[in-house]
């Protein structure tokens, strides 16, 4: 092949590829602008109520085009969950979004993992985030992701996780267990197992279950709801050693005390304390007095999520 009908093939190829992404987002425009023409005139007064365009027509829209389209899919569910969002405190993790009007989240979702079956991020947002809208919806979403891609461990550690937020620990066991089977599943997996039936409901499972979230999710939101909850655990176990210190207080004083500078010197060696004497949260707020002197709990404005 003579060096000029090389340059030629090259450019010919370099033209079609660059063809193809030209098409390509042509089709996400399009895809778009379907979207627009059959929504309904915008009332502020009422709640976009419903997908108007389906997961299989947008796959029939794409022209081939499907990862683009899934990727804009992904992308607008962010965005639809990131608007609500604003309207609660900065604290809210990202699990704990069932008060606000989701209705939109399973429909994007799972439309983007029709268009990509493949496609890993949306399987794990709807994990974490959709139990506290619509769990069937969560489980269903995740199921799906199993069936389509047989192979990942990830997805039933997911699918446990909903379980366990259920309270359903058997279930939960047997997720793990057929993902601990799985080529590439690491051996906390059949650990973790074995936890849902000893001790589902305790502290230390929601510990391992969360740790392990932090170090294996790849989204930074997933990562900063575990560790809000990892801070949250370890301050329910520093609540119950400081109940414990209240209650010896009142036993040998016959009342609660006062201030926390009465109990410092028995809270010292234990937690950070400020300047009042009050311990400090991990996330490094006052621990507040109630209920006269007789109970703890955590500063309003801490970071740690009150539920």
């Amino acid at each position: 092949m003579s060096e000029n009908h090389r340059v030629h093939t090259n450019r010919k190829y370099d033209f079609v590829l660059i063809a193809i992404v030209v098409v390509g987002l042509a089709s996400v425009v399009g895809l778009s602008r379907i979207i627009d023409a059959r929504r309904p005139a915008a009332d502020p007064s009422l709640e976009e109520e419903k997908l108007y365009v389906t997961a299989n027509t947008a796959r029939r829209v794409s022209l081939g085009f499907n990862g683009l389209i899934a990727d804009w899919y992904w992308m607008r569910s962010l965005q639809y969950v990131g608007h609500k969002v604003l309207s609660l405190p900065a604290d809210v993790p990202l699990d704990d979004l069932g008060s606000l009007n989701l209705k939109l989240l399973a429909p994007l979702l799972d439309t983007a993992t029709t268009l990509d079956p493949a496609f890993m991020e949306p399987y794990e947002y709807a994990a974490v985030v959709l139990p506290a809208v619509d769990v069937d919806a969560a489980i269903r979403l995740t199921k799906k992701g199993i069936a389509a891609n047989p192979a990942s461990w990830k997805l039933h550690y997911h699918l446990g996780y909903i379980y366990w937020q259920r309270n359903e620990y058997l279930a939960a066991a047997e997720a793990f267990s057929t993902g601990a089977k799985l080529p590439g599943a690491p051996a906390w997996m059949k650990a973790m197992q074995a936890k849902m039936t000893a001790d589902g409901g305790s502290r230390t499972t929601a510990r391992e279950i969360y740790r392990r979230m932090f170090e294996e999710s790849a989204d930074k939101n997933v990562k900063e709801m575990a560790a809000l909850r990892l801070l949250q655990l370890d301050s329910l176990d520093q609540q119950d050693q400081i109940r414990t210190v209240l209650a010896s207080y009142k036993n040998l004083r016959h009342e609660c005390p006062k201030s926390w500078s009465a109990i410092a010197p028995l809270l010292h060696s234990r937690f950070s304390l400020n300047s009042q004497g009050a311990p400090l949260d991990p996330s490094g707020s006052p621990y507040q007095l109630v209920k006269d002197g007789c109970d703890v709990e955590l500063d309003p404005k801490s970071q740690i999520p009150q539920k």
